[in-house]
């Protein structure tokens, strides 16, 4: 057993004292000599690191990946090379919006950032418990976070809206709007179905949020879902665009509106607590793995753009194939070093797999390495929850802060160096530039539009909630207590027109569910 020391090794008797001139009166002042005291307390001020801006509040386990099912004719990736081969894997399921304080029951998106330890590098999956997403274009994405967090003014949620220019609303109307001192008080707000109204490319998200599947049950029962469309590569060349779904063996379970909300009450971590209660018991989750495949050639006629984050492809034309089993089968030793510090993104791969051209993707491809270095410094591939198992050797990449390596010593840390010239791979070539991928075009600033076909998936789902006895009133339900909420009439009404896009009937429904509240509320 290890005995007490400073942080520098110097081996203390006591831990639970302070060097202070004494006079006898009952008072000290205390000396800056004391090594002990100072480190301790200088220690604890810098404890925290920033919180995660997005994703902070989040339970973690480590497991395998082990590959059931021969992959070799759709990819070259090693860890999916031999059936039975197994990889070493961290999961983190987190909520989306809320703070690392909050309730983990409260209606949200959840994100599922699984690393996998390959023999040939990391490859991180960034996923979610959903599998479109509210945006397609990448500048929405901050505006989008931020419309789901607190209020600038009353540090609430709130479901208002700010200053904007809707689409129905010429800049005159809206400037004469704001003219009252009355109204800029009410409506000064970072909105959530401001945004939504104005971005109504995410409904189909929306129908996914306020149904059931918004309060998951527990994460042992949570489906998880790529999102984007990736690409498994061969060592000729040649590719399938892939999407991946992570489907549990324990079937999709949620709980209520109400339950979720009790349970917060009574339990801020009870989604946590369930992960590692049932881990510590040796109550293992196992979820099978799954990928959609798409040949290029079908891409190109493909009646859904598959690089639109917002849609699905359709199952009778591209239906599941297994690749793999996840299962969870360690909680963390720490959860600081193991969780808080691992560092996930989409950028992170290895050979036989590789992104596609989703906006989205290219951008999170740069955001979320660019958010660990400032949240955990630029060598925070070096901590040993992020540190590949495979061998690294990257020697122009070094120096900066806390980097505990060798720094590679006295290799050379330019290309190009005649007196120790770098060493290779000896793999052929993995490159995914083949004739499908010439791209030919024009350099512009673009945003996406709205078209009918925007609602067409959104509507599909809204049939599939039928099927489920009280499934639609639960989902009506769950939008209006949130809507009702809102202020300002209009933008309550654009509200219900957003809603009767997808069904007239639904608009109306969730017409007279709200409203028939703020009537009782006033």
């Amino acid at each position: 057993m290890s005995y007490y020391t400073l942080a520098e090794g110097c081996p203390y008797a006591r831990n639970d004292t302070s060097v202070q001139l004494r006079n006898g009166s009952g008072g000290g002042l205390v000396l800056m000599q004391d090594t002990q005291l100072i480190e301790t307390l200088a220690h604890f001020s810098r404890e925290r690191i920033p919180e995660r801006v997005v994703h902070a509040k989040a339970a973690g386990a480590y497991g395998v990946f082990e590959c059931t099912h021969d992959c070799t004719d759709i990819t070259s990736a090693s860890f999916l090379n031999t059936v039975g081969k197994k990889t070493e894997v961290l999961l983190r399921v987190s909520t989306v919006g809320p703070e690392a304080g909050s309730a983990d029951t409260t209606r949200d998106v959840h994100g599922w950032a699984m690393k996998l330890y390959t023999d040939e590098g990391n490859l991180d999956w960034v996923f979610n418990n959903t599998p479109v997403f509210f945006i397609r274009d990448p500048i929405k994405f901050p505006s989008l976070n931020r419309s789901h967090k607190r209020h600038p003014r009353t540090h609430r949620p709130d479901a208002n809206m700010v200053r904007q220019r809707l689409k129905t609303w010429d800049q005159r109307g809206a400037d004469e709007f704001f003219s009252s001192g009355t109204n800029r008080t009410l409506y000064t707000h970072i909105p959530l179905f401001s945004f939504h109204v104005g971005n109504p490319e995410g409904i189909h998200e929306l129908i996914h949020l306020f149904s059931d599947r918004g309060t998951p049950a527990s994460l042992r029962h949570i489906n998880a879902y790529s999102g984007h469309t990736y690409k498994f590569t061969k060592e000729d060349g040649s590719f399938k665009y892939i999407k991946v779904h992570i489907k549990t063996q324990l079937g999709a379970k949620n709980m209520t509106a109400e339950e979720s909300i009790r349970i917060a009450g009574e339990n801020p971590d009870f989604l946590m607590q369930d992960m590692f209660d049932a881990i510590e018991k040796g109550d293992f989750p196992v979820w099978n793995v799954y990928v959609q495949v798409m040949d290029p050639k079908e891409a190109e006629t493909c009646k859904v753009n598959i690089f639109d984050m917002t849609k699905v492809w359709p199952h009778k034309d591209f239906p599941l194939r297994q690749i793999g089993k996840l299962t969870l089968n360690r909680n963390p030793r720490n959860y600081f070093t193991d969780i808080e510090q691992a560092a996930f993104s989409p950028s992170t791969m290895v050979p036989g797999w590789a992104p596609s051209a989703d906006p989205i993707l290219q951008a999170r491809m740069f955001a979320y390495p660019d958010a660990a270095r400032y949240r955990l410094g630029t060598n925070y591939q070096m901590l040993p929850t992020n540190a590949a198992r495979a061998p690294v050797y990257c020697p122009f990449q070094r120096d900066g802060f806390m980097n505990f390596s060798t720094n590679y010593g006295d290799d050379p840390n330019y290309v190009g160096s005649s007196l120790k010239p770098t060493v290779f791979a000896s793999k052929p070539s993995t490159t995914t530039i083949t004739e499908h991928e010439k791209w030919v075009g024009e350099v512009s600033s673009f945003a996406s539009t709205i078209q009918q076909d925007d609602f067409v998936q959104a509507t599909e789902l809204w049939k599939v909630l039928g099927r489920e006895p009280g499934h639609q009133d639960r989902y009506i339900q769950n939008v209006s207590n949130s809507v009702k909420n809102v202020i300002s009439k209009e933008l309550r009404e654009k509200v219900y027109d957003l809603y009767r896009r997808v069904d007239p009937e639904l608009g109306e429904r969730l017409k007279k569910a709200t409203e028939a509240q703020v009537v009782n509320k006033n």
